[in-house]
């Protein structure tokens, strides 16, 4: 069967693209070897933010004398918290299945493999090997959690994120290898549940690709939760026990054992590169990324790659919008699409972090602009000044503003706090649109709301402080 577009996998980067494939008139196919929605859908984003809210709401009961409430006895039934976990994202993969049925889209189930230019084999789960043609192939294969060498994945003893998001049972001590978005995560929703954690960060400061400001604060209240943090250290080697692991750490100070029930790694991702018949065709990679152009073409015309598997960040909004560009640049190339589409600015990618508080950032962080050579002008709200925050119980973290001094650019804004991650759009689209400070000191607020906070650190900013 000949195809217009096959797209190789089915995170929100390949059905995102498959689906404007369709819109835009393409025969389209998208092959999926496991779960419709992929890894995010599944195993990522979305079933994490059903244990973090879990996890929340258990909090919640542990301070509700603090709303005049009281909450007597009550118990984490952690099987059940895994059980809702998995109907959220089962119900997501379902809605998935509905969507590529709308829009017409083939669903081949199976491994997708680039056969010649031009044709895909998908083998299903009897070892069954069909060969479908295609004029455009995109690859959106994804990744996986990154093993470093002496801290193999075992699934008992050392454990990934899919292991951590369905363990039988929970454990009463855990370790963290790293603390980025995924550790930080996985280090509050079972510290908060009752699990004595320990996060071992490589780097000096945890969550190290945020403004420095947001690590101090992050470890801060991390501490105030019990949660102990061993930055500029690294796990050497893991022994299993009859009751658990012992890690072997090395500090600045001389190496330590650790014991714990299980060790969680989540030192980063690695892209699904292998085995789809790259080589065959001659596509180039780097770093164990593939190469594309600013449209998402690898060096092989007619072959497109996305998402994770690509350079840039591994986020499944960037992979969607990547997704959307790709198929909207062949349809232009095709007379099927009136204009060309406009590439991504990379500089103005949210990030979103989701433990409790959270964490959202834009643009440049406090030190990258001034090494980018900007004069700058910083502001910085807390939310203990804010009235909504106080009426909510949710006084931790602050918004960190940067302009630049010299003509009002926005640069960046980084937060940490309750539900932050639903207000950095703002910057986003201010950035976007090229708006100056005066331009959103024009824009009324809403009060009270968590949101006006970004008024108000810009006014800090700029000396015109009103409510702090």
């Amino acid at each position: 069967m000949a195809y217009d577009v096959i797209v190789i996998g089915s995170g929100p980067g390949g059905y995102v693209a498959a689906i404007r494939a369709s819109q835009l008139g393409f025969k389209t196919a998208i092959v999926e070897r496991e779960n419709l929605g992929g890894i995010c859908l599944n195993w990522g984003c979305i079933p994490t933010k059903a244990l973090l809210k879990t996890a929340q709401v258990f909090e919640y009961t542990q301070h509700s004398k603090d709303y005049g409430i009281t909450v007597s006895d009550a118990k984490v039934e952690f099987d059940a918290v895994i059980k809702r976990s998995r109907g959220v994202a089962d119900k997501m993969s379902r809605g998935v299945q509905f969507l590529m049925k709308k829009n017409k889209i083939d669903v081949l189930m199976g491994n997708g493999k680039l056969k010649t230019k031009g044709q895909v084999e998908v083998t299903d789960k009897d070892g069954k090997a069909t060969v479908y043609d295609a004029k455009h192939i995109i690859l959106a294969t994804g990744a996986r959690a990154r093993e470093l060498p002496n801290l193999k994945i075992d699934g008992k003893n050392v454990i990934g994120y899919r292991e951590a998001m369905v363990l039988p049972q929970q454990p009463k001590s855990m370790i963290v290898v790293g603390s980025g978005a995924i550790g930080v995560e996985f280090a509050y929703f079972y510290a908060t549940l009752g699990t004595k954690v320990t996060i071992v960060e490589f780097l000096p400061r945890i969550v190290p690709v945020e403004d420095e400001d947001i690590s101090k604060e992050l470890e801060k209240i991390y501490k105030k939760k019990g949660i102990e943090i061993m930055t500029n250290a690294s796990v050497e080697a893991v022994e299993a026990t009859g009751n658990g692991v012992k890690a072997k750490v090395k500090t600045q100070t001389g190496e330590i054992t650790l014991e714990a029930d299980v060790v969680l790694s989540a030192v980063g991702i690695a892209a699904n590169i292998e085995n789809i018949g790259l080589e065959g065709l001659g596509i180039k990679t780097d770093k164990g990324r593939v190469l594309v152009d600013k449209y998402y073409q690898t060096n092989v015309p007619g072959v497109y790659a996305i998402g994770d598997m690509v350079p840039g960040q591994a986020l499944a909004h960037v992979a969607s919008k990547e997704g959307i560009v790709c198929v909207e640049a062949i349809a232009y190339n095709e007379k099927k699409y009136a204009h060309k589409p406009e590439t991504i600015d990379y500089m103005n990618i949210p990030g979103c972090t989701y433990c409790a508080p959270e964490i959202a950032s834009v643009g440049y962080t406090e030190k990258a602009a001034k090494e980018a050579g900007y004069e700058v002008k910083v502001g910085k709200f807390p939310f203990s000044a804010s009235g909504k925050a106080s009426a909510a119980g949710a006084t931790e973290g602050f918004v960190k503003v940067i302009f630049d001094a010299k003509y009002g650019e926005w640069l960046g804004t980084h937060m940490i706090g309750a539900n932050v991650t639903e207000i950095i759009a703002e910057t986003v689209v201010a950035r976007k649109l090229e708006t100056t400070y005066q331009e959103v000191l024009d824009s009324i607020h809403p009060h009270p709301t968590m949101s006006e906070s970004v008024k108000d650190a810009i006014e800090v900013a700029y000396g015109e402080a009103i409510h702090l």
